[in-house]
């Protein structure tokens, strides 16, 4: 799936003002400052759509952006960023789960993770809670050409290794670096599978 158009739509904290238009979702989620502008602006071809900042912890609201007039990218606020406060942060828990628990056009949830870290307790937790409510979910690791293939490799093969621990089926996982362009091809092309059988 090649993208033609990405347009913004509307930014909320209410899970009840997102767009009625009963399309399919495709959210992306992640630790602050995981990549997930980034990617999101390398899977769209449109290097402004989604605001990056050198500063984590930037995306506080649900971002609806329209793709080919077909489906929504739905850019969610970044989960265990040390440095809110406690306040902020149970109000972005509680944005984050009422989307995802309440919102019925969610076809499927990606979780962004690092893939330059050994397996972090905070994404662990929060897919395991995924796996507990039954949400669809991808995981896509980030930031794959900031080390070598074989540290990569390893660090995700421990992150999978982790997971079985818990899970009988692993979901499925994809490879990415915004900078050069790796999981665009293979992510889009899952959405366009999930799309096509929805139809």
């Amino acid at each position: 799936m090649k993208i033609k158009s990405a347009e913004f739509v509307i930014s909320n904290t209410d899970v009840s003002k997102c767009p009625q238009a009963g399309l399919p979702e495709y959210a992306f989620i992640g630790r602050s400052n995981v990549g997930k502008s980034s990617l999101i602006n390398m899977l769209t071809g449109h290097k402004g759509l989604a605001m990056t900042s050198s500063k984590p912890g930037k995306t506080l609201l649900i971002n609806h952006f329209i793709i080919d007039k077909k489906w929504y990218l739905v850019d969610l606020p970044g989960y265990g960023y040390a440095q809110r406060s406690q306040k902020v942060q149970g109000q972005i828990s509680s944005i984050i789960e009422r989307y995802v628990m309440q919102r019925e056009q969610l076809t499927s949830l990606f979780v962004l993770v690092d893939s330059r870290l050994k397996p972090q307790k905070i994404d662990l937790d929060f897919i395991t809670w995924l796996g507990e409510n039954g949400v669809p979910f991808g995981i896509i690791f980030t930031k794959v050409d900031k080390l070598s293939k074989a540290k990569v490799d390893e660090n995700v093969q421990a992150f999978l290794d982790t997971l079985r621990e818990e899970w009988e089926e692993l979901p499925p996982y994809f490879l990415s670096s915004a900078e050069k362009g790796t999981g665009k091809e293979e992510i889009l092309g899952y959405i366009e599978e999930i799309n096509k059988s929805l139809s």
